[in-house]
């Protein structure tokens, strides 16, 4: 809808003040960079990044210079005479988006660009992509469904659920403070805890035999409540040195060595709750069966509200 694909059931599409609403897609200036790249297999580097720019009526004296320009802004002003099928993946999209950016669009647009491409060239395009939309000031709409690909990049992010957006918000805002249960449980790994109310004016819950003082004001609910709780994994640790005003006691159910972070289970009053820690050259892994202690800020223990 915002290209003008598609046409908006309802209210506006509104950029720099204008409506686009009423403009055809050749009229938007928009640059946009599809997820199967999209380039043109009977044109080299240079005619595909220069497409938008002869389209577009301007003169050889400045389609030259300009994609010029654009090949050194995304590393690859050696192979301006190869073709789509002489190049990698990784290649093939950043001349994509070279193609995008070069009529010097006033908004660009990503689909996914990234979700066709092997883990390690998909974070350095990433970051690539990143810095190339600091250096130029463009407001950029990235569609992903990579939930580190949306919080490494963004300065705003949208949660859509069904059609909507469930929350909006900084990369921040949207990881440690969830509005919604689609939200806590779609951005990165988080416990979902079941308890009960035991004293909404007091703000305590029982998780199994075990009473908790939350930091969230639960005024709102009656004492024998249910209740969903919150907590990332990286806010526990088990360590008797470790800070935190709450604790919960469990048995440990497994231990998986990630190479950088152990991720541990335990069992607590019927639900399994994972906690991360790093890894070291002394670090004992818990064993399973083992009684722990796990240590937090009761502030990092959310209520989940549908």
């Amino acid at each position: 809808m915002v290209a003008g694909f598609e046409t908006p059931s309802d209210g506006t599409i509104v950029i720099n003040g204008r409506d686009q609403s009423r403009l055809k897609t050749n009229q938007r200036n928009i640059g946009m960079v599809f997820q199967a790249y999209a380039l043109f297999p009977n044109m080299n580097v240079f005619d595909n990044v220069a497409f938008g720019l002869k389209v577009a009526g301007k003169s050889k004296a400045e389609i030259g210079p300009r994609v010029t320009e654009m090949l050194k802004l995304i590393h690859l002003e050696h192979l301006a005479d190869r073709y789509p099928y002489q190049m990698s993946g990784g290649q093939q999209q950043r001349v994509a988006l070279a193609r995008a950016l070069a009529p010097m669009p006033q908004v660009l647009l990503l689909d996914e660009p990234l979700s066709a491409l092997d883990a390690k060239i998909r974070v350095s395009l990433r970051e690539e992509i990143r810095q190339i939309q600091r250096q130029l000031g463009i407001t950029t709409i990235f569609v992903t469904h990579d939930q580190e690909e949306a919080l490494s990049i963004s300065d705003r992010i949208v949660v859509m659920n069904a059609g909507r957006a469930d929350q909006i918000g900084t990369p921040s805002e949207i990881y440690n403070r969830p509005a919604t249960r689609f939200v806590a449980s779609f951005v990165g790994t988080l416990n979902m805890i079941d308890a009960t109310v035991a004293d909404p004016a007091a703000n305590t819950v029982k998780i199994g035999n075990q009473t908790v003082t939350l930091r969230e004001p639960i005024a709102d609910r009656k004492g024998g409540d249910a209740i969903t709780l919150a907590l990332r994994p990286e806010a526990g640790s088990i360590a008797e040195s470790a800070k935190g005003d709450t604790a919960l006691s469990g048995e440990v159910v497994s231990s998986h060595f990630l190479g950088s972070v152990i991720r541990t289970r335990i069992s607590v009053g019927g639900n399994q709750v994972s906690f991360d820690m790093f890894n070291a050259p002394d670090v004992k892994l818990p064993e399973p069966g083992e009684h722990v202690t796990l240590r937090f800020m009761a502030g990092d223990l959310l209520v989940v509200r549908d």
